[in-house]
């Protein structure tokens, strides 16, 4: 097992746990809005709600994008590293 199926499988484990942390900053958008009320709505913002609220609510459009820009570059970071430590990994360099 470990000299046949590990190998086999390493590349789709590394490929589905790269869309994971892709996905790592996105929450479903839908659901949060949809559950959030008037008395909750301070403790259950999310990013995705901010921006909506921001941008179409308060017509805060360039607010609105600069924060989507922001989520987008840390998302891009979390996607770099990643793939820097699964390189290393595939060499045998971690720590």
């Amino acid at each position: 097992m470990r000299h046949i199926d590990l190998p086999g499988i390493l590349p789709t484990v590394v490929v589905l746990f790269m869309l994971a942390v892709g996905n790592l900053m996105n929450i479903s958008f839908e659901k949060a809005l949809l559950m959030q009320t008037p008395l909750n709505r301070e403790s259950s913002q999310v990013i995705q709600t901010y921006v909506y609220q921001a941008g179409l609510q308060q017509a805060q459009f360039s607010y609105s994008a600069a924060i989507g820009l922001f989520n987008s570059v840390i998302n891009l970071a979390l996607l770099v590293t990643f793939h820097l430590v699964v390189r290393r990994a595939r060499r045998g360099q971690v720590m």
